[in-house]
């Protein structure tokens, strides 16, 4: 009896008006929007490449150690396709720099080729998926229950030996294949698109971070027909039924993901926190000044360094406590040389301890603000099944902040790896370091900064607790629906 109920449910579902727009819907906004993402995802990548190769020619014009000016770039995703997830929203390039020690926070985006495009709305496919589907999933459930009722062929089909949690099963498994075609359909082609484009290389992990995507698709459809389902059972009339499905789709996937990152603000106002942290690195740096005027009393050096009293020609480029120096020095200098080493040793040395000093309060600082409150929002959101399909699916692409934290994570590896190169080169002390006149510095074996995703079995932690929430949902909408749906007379 199931499957006769299941087979005619499906019939119907098959031949309405409802399914074929749902089908054309969503494989036309599919496919269009994946043609998009990929031309964008190309111009990405270029960028990607051409600044890869603008920073190698950047390091390989350093004539001394100190005139190096080393950046790094977070690859696009390709399955950001996906998932935008705060893929741009935050920046990809990040500067390395010894006495410097890289955030999360210091990502910058000011290479971006033409950054005005950010202007023009690009849809990622998870997002058509979560608006458009979960609106189907409620027209598929409105009328479920009652519209039969109103129509009077529940009374009929209630009239038959049909357990009710039965013609529930039958009603929601059929209304989940006929939901699922367009999914399935939507992710051929999009993969199909995909092995097309040859700039697109994915991983054969990356299937199985696809098919965590269809299967958390597959969740979050089922939770909005069960709302849909439940709602049909409770109302008399399938014109009330649409109106509350209506109503409930505009408050969980339209306004409330949006309305929920402005109602609570657990850290207050951060300026005056954030001030304080300025004030003690501030203070902290200052021990750099008194070190500094310490060695030169205690020395041959006049003058400000740290060009000091130094003789010749180049040039020094100042920035934020650091500097860059390619100096040719003349023969009056020479006696001087091992002084200006000793000075750049101990001085670098104190400024790598400070860095790592700096470092350690930025990052409380940041984890007790812009973090806290990141993550406060998120927990807010996650009350809707809308935040919770987006944030598992960015957590099965990697764009989700934990994927950031990776990056930031691989930078302060990479910040470590050039400390270790200056100290086997012995380039603190090293004339290298600041005079280019008796030779310069071969960059062939500077360490390559290389970022890989984490493994999927990584995501799929990463992804599950939303997931887990998501088929709770789903318990607990149906056993309500039937509950309900015993205790109701038809």
């Amino acid at each position: 009896m199931l499957l006769t109920l299941i087979r005619q449910e499906v019939l119907s579902h098959l031949m309405s008006a409802r399914f074929f727009a749902a089908v054309i819907m969503t494989l036309l906004l599919i496919v269009a929007n994946t043609v998009v993402l990929i031309d964008e995802y190309e111009r990405r990548l270029a960028d990607y490449n051409g600044q890869e190769t603008a920073h190698r020619q950047k390091v390989e014009e350093a004539q001394t150690y100190s005139a190096l000016e080393l950046f790094v770039e977070r690859p696009p995703n390709p399955l950001s396709l996906f998932s935008t997830g705060l893929e741009k929203q935050l920046g990809s390039t990040v500067e390395i720099y010894y006495s410097l020690v890289p955030l999360i926070s210091s990502a910058s985006a000011r290479y971006l080729t033409n950054p005005f495009l950010n202007l023009f709305l690009k849809i990622d496919l998870v997002f058509i998926f979560q608006v458009v589907l979960s609106l189907l999933a409620l027209l598929f459930a409105y009328d479920a229950i009652s519209g039969e009722r109103e129509a009077g062929t529940l009374r009929l089909v209630i009239s038959h030996p049909v357990p009710r949690g039965s013609l529930l099963v039958g009603k929601y498994l059929s209304a989940m294949v006929c939901l699922l075609l367009p999914v399935f359909l939507s992710i051929l082609s999009v993969l199909i698109l995909l092995s097309i484009a040859s700039s697109v290389q994915l991983r054969p992990d990356d299937f199985l971070r696809i098919g965590g995507i269809v299967l958390t698709t597959i969740v979050y459809l089922s939770v909005f027909y069960l709302m849909g389902l439940l709602i049909s059972t409770i109302s008399q009339r399938a014109a009330t039924s649409l109106m509350l499905c209506m109503f409930l789709w505009v408050v969980l996937v339209l306004v409330y993901p949006t309305w929920s990152r402005f109602t609570l603000n657990p850290v207050g106002d951060t300026r005056a926190e954030k001030l304080s942290v300025e004030e003690q690195v501030n203070q902290i740096w200052e021990e750099v000044e008194r070190e500094k005027r310490r060695f030169v009393a205690n020395s041959p050096l006049m003058g400000k360094p740290p060009w000091f009293n130094l003789t010749g020609s180049g040039r020094v480029a100042w920035g934020d406590r650091r500097y860059k120096i390619d100096l040719k020095l003349d023969a009056q200098s020479e006696e001087l040389v091992p002084h200006v080493q000793e000075y750049h040793r101990t001085l670098s040395a104190l400024e790598i301890r400070l860095a790592e000093k700096t470092a350690l309060i930025r990052e409380q600082s940041l984890a007790s603000t812009d973090i806290r409150q990141a993550r406060w929002d998120e927990l807010l959101m996650k009350l809707s099944p809308a935040s919770l399909y987006t944030f598992a699916t960015t957590a099965w692409v990697g764009t989700d902040l934990d994927g950031m934290f990776d990056f930031a994570r691989a930078t302060q590896r990479y910040h470590q790896s050039l400390i270790d190169y200056f100290h086997d080169k012995e380039a603190f002390a090293s004339r290298l370091w600041f005079a280019a006149d008796k030779g310069s510095v071969d960059w062939l074996d500077l360490p390559r900064f290389h970022f890989e995703r984490e493994d999927v079995w990584v995501n799929t932690q990463r992804a599950l607790p939303e997931l887990f929430v998501l088929l709770f949902m789903n318990l607990v909408l149906f056993m309500v629906t039937v509950l309900v749906f015993i205790k109701t007379e038809v």
